[in-house]
C-alpha cells in the first residue's frame, strides 16, 4: 500500500475513528460503534471500505488492524539509497552534512570539512574558467552562504582565483 492510498483511506473522519477503535482493541462493529459513538450504518460502511483497502481484516477473531501498513507505505515511498561517495567513511561524513543536495551546515572538524569541500568542488568542470557570478550561483545551490563556501574552496586550494575568475 502506498502513502497516498493510506492517507486517502484515513482522510474521512469516520474511517479514521473506526480504524483507531480497531487499533485500540475493538473487535466487532458493535464495539467500534460503542467506542466511537458513530451510528452502526456508518461503522459498517467504514469497516467495509477499510477492509477493501487492506487496513482492516475481519476474521474469526473479529476485526484486526494492519498496523504494518504505515511502515510499508514509508518504505515504498522512500527513494533508493545512493551513496554520495564510493568510500563508506567519506559517504558517512557527507551524509552527516548534506541533505537533499544541500549543505545543512559547515563541519567544524577540518578533516570532515575537507571531505565536504572535495565533494562540492565536483560541481565544477576541471580546467573551465568560471566568473565569480557563476561560482556564486553554483555554490548557492549548496548553501546560502556562497561567499564563505567560495572562500573555503579557494583556501583549501580546490579552486584557484585570479582577477575574479575561478578554475578547478
Amino acid at each position: 500500500m502506498n502513502a497516498e492510498l493510506l492517507c486517502g483511506l484515513l482522510a474521512e473522519p469516520a474511517r479514521l475513528r473506526v480504524y483507531s477503535a480497531v487499533v485500540l482493541g475493538a473487535t466487532s462493529p458493535e464495539q467500534v460503534a460503542g467506542s466511537t459513538g458513530l451510528p452502526a450504518p456508518t461503522v459498517a460502511k467504514a469497516v467495509q471500505r477499510l477492509a477493501k483497502g487492506g487496513l482492516i481484516t475481519a476474521g474469526r477473531d473479529g476485526l484486526r488492524a494492519d498496523e504494518a501498513a504505515f511502515k510499508d507505505a514509508v518504505r515504498e515511498s522512500r527513494p533508493e539509497w545512493v551513496p554520495l561517495d564510493p568510500d563508506p567513511e567519506r559517504d558517512a561524513v557527507l551524509r552527516s552534512f548534506i541533505r537533499d543536495g544541500r549543505l545543512t551546515h559547515f563541519p567544524t572538524v577540518p578533516a570532515k570539512f575537507r571531505v565536504v569541500l572535495e565533494h562540492i568542488v565536483t560541481s565544477f568542470e576541471p580546467g573551465r574558467r568560471y566568473p565569480e557570478s557563476e561560482v556564486n550561483e553554483l555554490l548557492n545551490r549548496w548553501h546560502p552562504d556562497h561567499a564563505a563556501l567560495r572562500r573555503e574552496l579557494v583556501d583549501a586550494r580546490l579552486l584557484t582565483r585570479a582577477d575574479s575568475i575561478y578554475v578547478r
